[in-house]
């Protein structure tokens, strides 16, 4: 039993996860190819091993001949007699090769060859590992910064995180842990390519599959989602079982599970509605936390029309615009944003509108802590916000293609 090659062989099994086969196979390849270096060729060399104690043979077939003109191929009668006196003319003689015997030069590029097969199965075998975790998530730890990108460490590869794929005002520490979602895994002669991100709208999905044991269970499923890194997210999710409460099940007890997840991505917000098969619900829904007074859908257009009251618009809106332009990538609606006074300018509501609505108003800015001063201050500044992208007093937001 060769001993010392099989707990070599055993080794690296397991440390590199290369199975023994491949690796007996290369050491057979590499004999052979040793055999070529030293005797010019290897054509009549054959390869006996034994596959459970390592042990290995290496037998050159020789054919009997009257005169030798290829010393390699072809033995003489008379040496083939001193052998055994069996042999006849054109009888196969079996003659063992002492690989002690090969050059250095032979030797070496046997060396070489198996370190080639090592090196190409392990990238290989990392490469089948990360292609498995392709559109998922993986915990990488954070190394070093590399101008502007950030080399994380994911086990046995390391991966770039660029700096199009970094959340903007996100810093991290050596040695920090941190979740990523792996966008693509690619084989190069390196070694495998992984492209892994902090801004792609999957990995929030992903954060809540991991937290949510009926979102990874299929019960509750998320139907849209739309994400401004590092500032706000939207998801739409839907249950599958009456008795389950989607957006309370993705909440967690006093908001336990979703704070777990906007802890992972440093705060940033998320909002979660219900997903409804009906555009008019779910752009309503999208829209929250603004109330809404009517909701014009056209699903051949994908266009729709929304009215909120005054004194919501700019809270539909959100900071720059942002709130809306969510809930049209979310909807997939491009969506025209509209308040009661301009409804009434453009006749889509009655002119006394406003009178019939004003106790209910009254009613409903104190409950919502209604500040006219602060709500006077964001509503301009949302119209400063929209004045180019929004003629004629009427604000539009489209969806945005990733």
């Amino acid at each position: 039993m060769n001993t010392e090659l099989l707990e070599a062989l055993t080794i690296l099994e397991k440390e590199k996860d290369i199975s023994k086969e491949t690796l007996l196979d290369a050491i057979e390849n590499s004999l052979i190819n040793a055999c070529k270096n030293h005797f010019g060729k290897a054509d009549n060399i054959k390869v006996i091993m034994d596959r459970e104690t390592c042990d290995y043979q290496l037998i050159q077939e020789k054919t009997v001949v009257d005169e030798v003109m290829d010393d390699v191929e072809e033995i003489s009668l008379e040496d083939a007699k001193n052998i055994d006196k069996k042999y006849e003319i054109g009888d196969i003689v079996q003659i063992p090769v002492e690989s002690k015997s090969f050059g250095r030069i032979a030797t070496q590029n046997a060396k070489n060859l198996i370190l080639q097969k090592i090196r190409e199965e392990e990238r290989k075998v990392i490469y089948d590992q990360y292609f498995e975790k392709e559109k998922d998530i993986v915990t990488g730890i954070v190394q070093r910064y590399v101008g502007r990108n950030i080399s994380v460490n994911l086990g046995k590869v390391d991966a770039m995180l660029t700096e199009n794929e970094q959340v903007k005002g996100e810093v991290f520490q050596p040695t920090e842990r941190i979740k990523l979602y792996v966008v693509e895994v690619k084989n190069t002669t390196k070694g495998p390519k992984i492209l892994v991100s902090r801004t792609h709208p999957e990995l929030v999905k992903r954060l809540f599959e991991a937290e949510v044991t009926e979102v990874r269970d299929g019960v509750v499923e998320i139907r849209s989602i739309a994400r401004e890194a590092g500032s706000r997210t939207k998801i739409a999710v839907w249950s599958n079982d009456p008795d389950v409460d989607p957006v309370g099940a993705c909440v967690g007890m006093n908001g336990a599970r979703v704070n777990t997840i906007v802890n992972e991505l440093r705060g940033e917000k998320i909002d979660i509605i219900n997903w409804s098969d009906n555009p008019g619900i779910l752009i309503e829904n999208a829209l929250s936390p603004a109330k809404v007074i009517s909701v014009m859908a056209d699903p051949d257009e994908k266009t729709a029309s929304v009215i909120v009251p005054d004194y919501q618009l700019s809270l539909a809106i959100g900071k720059e615009g942002q709130n809306a332009r969510l809930a049209a990538r979310l909807t997939g609606y491009k969506i025209d944003i509209k308040s009661e006074s301009q409804a009434i300018e453009s006749g889509e509501l009655p002119e006394n509108y406003m009178e019939l609505m004003e106790g209910v108003y009254e009613e409903e800015m104190y409950e919502d802590g209604y500040d006219e001063e602060v709500a006077d201050e964001a509503y301009e500044t949302s119209e400063e916000a929209s004045e180019e992208t929004a003629p004629e007093d009427e604000i539009q937001f489209e969806e945005v293609e990733e």
